[in-house]
Parts: structure tokens; sequence; C-alpha cells
């Protein structure tokens, strides 16, 4: 492990008003998505999908990192250039999704634990030859507003999140931790944080137990937000406060950044909250985003599978990128929407 390049490449993923693109999304989740727009599945729509993000003119401003899937990293543009040469030579750190997703945790109705730990070595060992300089991993906490999580749940999640990511930095890969609190539910924004905390905790000590250094890694948290169905929806500031409540008593200063998921949040939500973030008092760590559907959500509508709408598409992903950098420094506005 060579701890001065996993610190460089975890700075470089989240330098000035730039955060991560997750491209990640498996097969099955990407089908949704393209029938959303009535766009067929097939290997060569994903492949043109991923390339027209990757390859809209501007995107290296605001996009430090892009998270891709095992099929995606292995396919080219049209022109023969593998992707993660392309995004490179742009200035982009191309990351890998490893985990084979959350199974059903025996015993223990309601709850989840992410699969994906056996045979990771050697996936992760073949993810570096084909140019991944960093890697995610989700764990799902499902939360209901009295049992679940179990203490045994947030464990199992919080042990595998250390697993994998000691096995990426030994492998020299900069490991995204990725514990994904859900926003589905009643819950209100008390028992989100409640829970968002605990998770944390326990997330860290495990990560301290194995060994990782925490200044080569980054943290993919949750935002502390009300479950979906709450009648009782907190403001932006006190989404924003709340959050940093909470990262501050559990985020080591050492963890050079925090890139949140936008965890089913509408595009705009999602911004507004990482501006207010940023428009409190500084952090001790980069205050940024890693973000899939709200930055994805505007180029598949403008997209829909046609190529005389590339342009259109890529628009909407700059606009989006662009408005997360403003984010990334406290100075976007919600009267900014709509305005590309």
């Amino acid at each position: 492990m060579n701890i001065d390049e996993l610190k460089s490449v975890a700075n470089a993923i989240v330098a000035e008003q730039k955060g991560v693109l997750a491209a990640d999304e498996s097969n099955p989740t990407i089908q949704k998505r393209f029938a959303s727009i009535q766009v067929e599945s097939t290997e060569e729509n994903r492949r043109r999908y991923r390339e027209i993000l990757f390859t809209a003119d501007g995107i290296e401003r605001t996009v430090g990192g892009i998270i891709l899937y095992d099929e995606t990293l292995r396919q080219h543009t049209q022109d023969g250039v593998p992707f993660p040469q392309l995004l490179a030579e742009r200035g982009i750190i191309p990351g890998i999704k490893v985990d084979q997703g959350a199974k059903a945790l025996a015993l223990y109705p309601g709850e989840k634990v992410t699969e994906g730990l056996d045979g990771l070595r050697a996936r992760l060992a073949e993810y570096r030859q084909l140019g991944a300089q960093f890697a995610k991993w989700r764990a799902v906490i499902e939360i209901d507003e009295h049992d679940i999580p179990s203490p045994f749940g947030i464990r199992a999640n919080a042990h595998a999140l250390a697993r994998y990511a000691a096995l990426c930095q030994e492998a020299g890969l900069v490991p995204i931790v990725e514990p994904e609190v859900l926003m589905d539910g009643a819950h209100g924004i008390e028992r989100c944080e409640a829970v968002t905390e605990q998770v944390l905790q326990a997330v860290f000590a495990e990560l301290d137990a194995h060994r990782v250094a925490f200044e080569g890694m980054l943290l993919k948290p949750n935002m502390v937000i009300a479950g979906k169905l709450c009648p009782v929806q907190a403001s932006v500031l006190e989404v924003a406060a709340a959050t940093l409540r909470c990262l501050r008593r559990t985020v080591p200063a050492a963890v050079p950044g925090i890139v949140f998921l936008s965890g089913g949040q509408s595009a705009a939500d999602a911004t507004d909250h990482l501006n207010a973030m940023n428009a409190m008092e500084p952090q001790p760590w980069q205050v940024s985003f890693s973000y899939g559907r709200a930055l994805q959500a505007p180029v598949l509508e403008a997209w829909l599978g046609q190529e005389d709408n590339v342009v259109a598409a890529q628009r909407a992903l700059l606009n989006r990128c662009h408005l997360n950098g403003l984010a990334r420094a406290g100075k976007y506005s919600r009267s900014m929407e709509g305005t590309a």
C-alpha cells in the first residue's frame, strides 16, 4: 500500500468544485431507467449512453471521478478508446463498483447485508490493471421507527465495508465507503440522525480495527433527512445542520472528503442540501457529491435514445454538474434551476 498515492487520488477526486458521477448502475437498474424512456437495454445502448456522459465537453471541470460498472470498465468509445483511458486523458479518475448487491440478512427479517467479498482480492487486482484507481461498496441500512436496524445488522454491514476497504488499499485502490441509511418509510429526521450516527460510529470503529488509512479513503453517506412518508419534512437548513452535526460527531478529520449520495432526492433538492452545508462554517473534510440519478435523470429525459438529442443530453448533464460545482462552494441558488 502506497499511502501517498492513495491520498493523492482521494484528494484529486474531491478537488475544489469537483465531485463524483455515479455511472455504476447494474444492468437490471439501468434497464429500469431505460424503460422509463422506452429505450431497450442492449449492451450497445448502454455503451452509447455511457459514452455520451463521458464525452460531454467540459465535464472534467466539475467531475473528479466517475464510478463505472464492470461491463462499462471493459467498454470502448466508438473510436476504440477504452473508457478508463478516455477518462484518465480528460483528468477524470476512473473507479469501479465492486459489491454484488444487498441480500437478506439471515434470521434478521427486514434487514440486508451486502455480498461480494468472496474473490474480491483477485477482482480488485484485475480492475487495477484495467485502469480503475478507486472502488465503491454500498451497504444498505433499512430503517423503521423502532427496531430496524438492529445492532447486529449495523455491525454486519460495517464489518463488510471495512474488509472491502482494507482489500482496496492493499490493492492500491482508494475505497469509497458507502453506508446508506435509506429514506424510505415514515420515520422523522431525528430517527434518521440517530441511526446514521450509530452506523457511522460502527463503520469507523471497524475501519480502524482493519487498519484502513483514513487519509486514503472517501465516505459516501446519506444526508440526514426524514423518510419519504413522514408527514413532517425538514427544511433545507435543518437537513444541512443535522447532517453536519452527525458527521462532526463521527467522521475523523483525516478523511479527505465526504461525497454524499442523493438517495432518492430530486436533482434540485440534492443540490440545495449540498449547497446549504457548504454555505455553513468550514468543515474538516471536503463536502462534495457522488450523485447518480440526481445528475443523470435530466440527461435521460433529454436523450430518449435518439442520436439527434445527444447535444441536448450532454448540455443537461453539464448544467447539473455546473450547479453542483457551485453548491460545492455554497454559491448555488434554487433560482438557477431551469436557466441552462
